[in-house]
């Protein structure tokens, strides 16, 4: 039943909607489309029954002609796609043409409540226009039904006979005729909201940390800012990707920076890192926020030697002379999420700093440690000393290459570090 619901779902969005429309538009225009033939088809129901029950009536004309104006309203907005085109004729017939059927048919009990169908108006306005306009149309149904029921008597007198199970079947109808409208449409409504509440996200999730996406859901915190003592940083830039650029066509060249940013965010992923950002042809990652672990220097060491490993496939794959520098910090920082509009979580601190500076002062194809990175590492790691080098803002600092796991260290203790 759900597999059939969604094909069924799905041939009505190609039928009903532009592919220039957003995603609400689209979840409108659907919901709207099955609403209103729903009740189309509802009418030519009740239509035909009215006709072999009482003849041509005024009831059956009244009936039919909600058919012709919805059903032609409903053709209309198929053909181009405008929403308003079927959205206030079905409003308009569907608040005040069961009340006037209601009335020829002699009242409430005669007619089997059949204003019942009235309350689709202001139900369908609040899910296809705003709350300030389903008040309104909510007001005018209950108006309607405060008039009806104040006529009531008066209307009795245009009752006609109609046997009991006859009666009793048209009460049901008016029962479940609008409960059926509702929930299928709400059930539509509902899924679509749902499916584009979790591609949104998705998205925000790709933008933040799941932790700081939550707490600016809260709305508690206006500015977040956290500082976390330990962490490492990594930047890796691209060497000679502006030679690359001069001869390559810019959708080449993006196309190559993707597959290159893409395989260094599944390792992101991998090794439970936090990506920061992408900035030009350099990617920076952290790891140790924004939930501490211990054992951050390890994760980025793993991180870093893996990240030259797939550069080398990718050299291959590619066919291009990809070259990365690499550059590491370990520091304290303070990370956080400001501004109002597209906003990023972001670090600060010297750390940054000091860590971008390995990456801009580094060999081509080498990682760059300082001093407080190789301290954590020695013990598992190769690592050679490059020496003393002078970075801008800097006293001289002493450097060292990353250059392997240790062969001496099991696999398995490397791990156990990682989990700790």
């Amino acid at each position: 039943m759900i597999r059939f619901s969604r094909r069924l779902w799905g041939r009505l969005e190609r039928l009903s909607t532009l592919e220039t429309d957003v995603a609400d538009e689209r979840r409108r225009k659907v919901t709207l489309v099955i609403l209103s033939g729903i009740c189309v088809v509802a009418s030519i129901v009740w239509g035909t029954l009215y006709l072999a029950v009482l003849g041509p009536t005024a009831t059956t004309f009244l009936t039919f002609g909600f058919t012709v104006v919805v059903g032609g309203a409903l053709a209309a907005f198929l053909a181009t796609r405008r929403i308003e085109l079927l959205l206030y004729p079905f409003f308009l017939m569907i608040l005040w043409n069961p009340i006037a059927m209601q009335w020829t048919l002699g009242g409430f009990a005669a007619s089997g409540a059949l204003m019942t169908w009235s309350i689709l108006a202001p139900v369908g306005a609040l899910m296809f226009q705003t709350v300030r306009i389903a008040l309104w149309w909510f007001a005018a149904y209950l108006g309607l039904v405060a008039i009806a029921l104040a006529f009531d008597a008066q209307a009795q007198q245009w009752a006609v006979p109609m046997a009991h199970d006859a009666s009793m079947l048209f009460f049901g109808m008016n029962l479940i005729g609008p409960s059926v409208a509702i929930f299928a449409s709400m059930l539509y409504f509902v899924h679509a909201f749902q499916r584009a509440h979790r591609r949104s996200e998705e998205l925000l999730l790709n933008i933040l940390p799941a932790a700081i996406a939550d707490r600016l859901k809260e709305g508690k915190e206006e500015t977040i800012a956290d500082d976390f003592a330990e962490v490492t940083i990594l930047f890796a830039d691209i060497v000679d990707f502006t030679r690359l650029s001069a001869r390559t066509t810019p959708r080449a060249l993006v196309a190559l920076l993707n597959s290159v940013f893409s395989a260094f965010d599944r390792l992101t992923e991998q090794h439970r890192l936090e990506k920061i950002k992408t900035i030009g042809d350099a990617y920076m990652v952290v790891a140790g926020l924004p939930v501490a672990r211990p054992d951050h220097a390890e994760a980025m060491a793993d991180m870093a030697l893996d990240m030259q490993a797939e550069m080398a496939r990718l050299r291959a794959e590619l066919d291009e002379p990809l070259g990365l520098r690499v550059g590491i910090h370990s520091g304290p920082v303070v990370a956080g999420v400001i501004g109002e509009r597209k906003f990023a979580y972001d670090l600060w601190g010297d750390s940054v700093n000091v860590a971008s500076r390995m990456e801009s002062h580094g060999v081509e194809n080498c990682i760059q440690l300082t001093q407080s990175t190789y301290d954590r590492l020695s013990d598992r790691y190769q690592c050679e000393e490059r020496g003393t080098i002078t970075v801008k803002g800097k006293p001289p600092m002493k450097t060292f290459f990353l250059v392997g796991r240790r062969s001496d260290v099991l696999p398995s203790a490397v791990s156990t570090s990682r989990a700790g």
